[in-house]
């Protein structure tokens, strides 16, 4: 027969609930101020508090966001900017990684090439900008570059700093037992680096819209940084905070998928 499990202790249950009620009331909390923000906002545009040609205001926004649907076909520009974003943020993590693995590895190679990494690093992108579209051309390969650019030396350091962080205690060890630096790297390095790899992926859902957004101002006819650059080229500023808006939204899904992933791996760990 079955044992039946034990009912959790009384105090036990009472920390789990607090929890959970503090969650709520933060959700609640963030709920409301997005709202008093809202409503302020809109209540100073609708008794001319401020000037609603340079600020906008919710209601135009909404609106605006209305007319982009239906006359601009918002969801292709949207879905160009999210595609080349995710081209970015994903080609920009294999190659950081990759680069993180090789430099660890060879630990004399990153000697050589460090000073070199970090100048590429404090060296503005948008300065290579005309670079980018003399040897890419005026299309998504030269947005998805500059995103990849902005993203990829941010991977690599974190990743090798990761890499080079884990116990030299528990290598040794490992090498002591015949292991060669590729089991180290698989069993050990790996699986410890990944808290450090979630973190990454947060910092770049943030960078890669950045890159793709400053890409699109450079060189693109169509994605959301388009839309922000013509509206501020014709005045048009219920455009730029409507195409701003849309683009808040995607970015922060993109970012409740990264969230959701460590939940995950947590929960698996």
């Amino acid at each position: 027969m079955r044992q039946k499990k034990k009912p959790s202790s009384e105090q036990h249950e009472k920390f789990l609930k607090g929890i959970r009620k503090k969650k709520t009331l933060v959700t609640c909390l963030r709920v409301l101020l997005l709202v008093f923000l809202l409503g302020l906002w809109e209540l100073c545009a609708f008794f001319n508090l401020i000037d609603t040609y340079i600020t906008s205001s919710p209601s135009r926004i909404f609106a605006t966001i209305g007319e982009l649907i239906r006359e601009w076909d918002l969801f292709t520009h949207a879905g160009i900017t999210l595609l080349e974003t995710l081209e970015g943020f994903f080609l920009s993590m294999l190659i950081g990684t990759g680069a993180a693995i090789l430099l660890w590895s060879f630990d004399t190679l990153w000697k050589v090439l460090e000073p070199y990494i970090v100048v590429l690093n404090s060296l503005p992108k948008i300065a290579l900008g005309p670079v980018i579209i003399i040897w890419c051309g005026t299309g998504t390969k030269s947005i998805v570059v500059m995103a990849i650019l902005i993203c990829v030396i941010i991977t690599l350091l974190n990743m090798l700093t990761a890499f080079r962080s884990c116990e030299e205690e528990k290598i040794l060890l490992l090498r002591s037992m015949g292991a060669n630096k590729f089991q180290i790297l698989v069993k050990l390095v790996l699986p410890a680096s990944l808290p450090s790899f979630i973190s990454v992926l947060k910092i770049n859902v943030g960078m890669a819209w950045v890159g793709t957004i400053m890409g699109e101002y450079l060189v693109s006819r169509a994605g959301l940084g388009y839309l922000i650059s013509y509206g501020g080229t014709v005045l048009n500023l219920d455009m730029v905070m409507a195409s701003t808006v849309v683009l808040c939204f995607l970015a922060a899904a993109m970012y409740a998928c990264v969230a959701l992933l460590e939940k995950l791996v947590r929960r698996r760990d």
